[in-house]
């Protein structure tokens, strides 16, 4: 794709599970002059099949999602459509999940309390085919991965691992987890345990005053991006 298709508007799929945070992503994209296609899914599963049927240059994703974890979305895009590129929209500021966006395919990292124009900056940027990253979080990452910052507990937990203790710190039960992740209830259980020997804790209390030291919990918004 040469610069950003002067004489094509730009085709975005956003993917977040809260339709106000789609609206408001819509009005921040949409006044910039640009003319973007913008359509919007609320799921993982809902976005798949809307790069089924039609081509997309930028998927926008946040990666807490109902069903289909945000990473594991980009895994499957990057399977299925590899030249889509993708830019992440979260609440996750810790480089923990950045590292693991990256290492799964995403081509940027934004967080929602982020400036309108920065998220502008940043859709340009990695629909031209670029990387984007701020600056803080960039430094935060070569610090980690040199490290002269250490390394998160976080980093101790597989992908599956982390988005079961996002859902435990949201407050769902065992019994719903276990249905949203199609897993036996037996099989949560015991990824529960081992993040909790792997963090080690001691309780479900202790796990999610972790969690929520650490913004691991599914925080729902209830309004569209901005300060958050």
């Amino acid at each position: 794709m040469s610069g950003e298709r002067m004489h094509e508007p730009l085709r975005l799929l956003l993917v977040d599970d809260h339709t106000v945070v789609r609206e408001g992503l819509k009005r921040l994209l949409d006044p910039q002059g640009n003319r973007w296609s913008i359509t919007e899914a609320g799921t993982g599963f809902q976005a798949l099949e809307c790069l089924r049927r039609e081509s997309f240059d930028l998927v926008i994703a946040d990666l807490s999602l109902p069903g289909m974890s945000g990473l594991d979305l980009i895994h499957r895009i990057k399977e299925g459509f590899p030249g889509v590129a993708v830019l992440v929209l979260t609440m996750h500021s810790e480089e923990q999940y950045a590292l693991r966006a990256f290492q799964a395919g995403a081509s940027g990292y934004v967080t929602k309390d982020s400036a309108s124009e920065e998220l502008v900056a940043a859709v340009r940027k990695v629909a031209s085919g670029g990387v984007f990253v701020t600056a803080v979080l960039a430094e935060r990452v070569v610090q980690q991965l040199t490290g002269r910052r250490p390394a998160s507990d976080l980093g101790m937990l597989s992908n599956r691992e982390l988005e079961i203790m996002q859902r435990i710190v949201a407050g769902e039960r065992m019994v719903d987890i276990a249905e949203s992740l199609h897993l036996s209830i037996k099989t949560v259980s015991t990824h529960k345990t081992r993040i909790l020997e792997k963090l080690q804790l001691d309780s479900t209390a202790a796990l999610i005053r972790f969690g929520l030291e650490h913004q691991v919990g599914k925080v729902d918004l209830g309004a569209g991006p901005g300060p958050a």
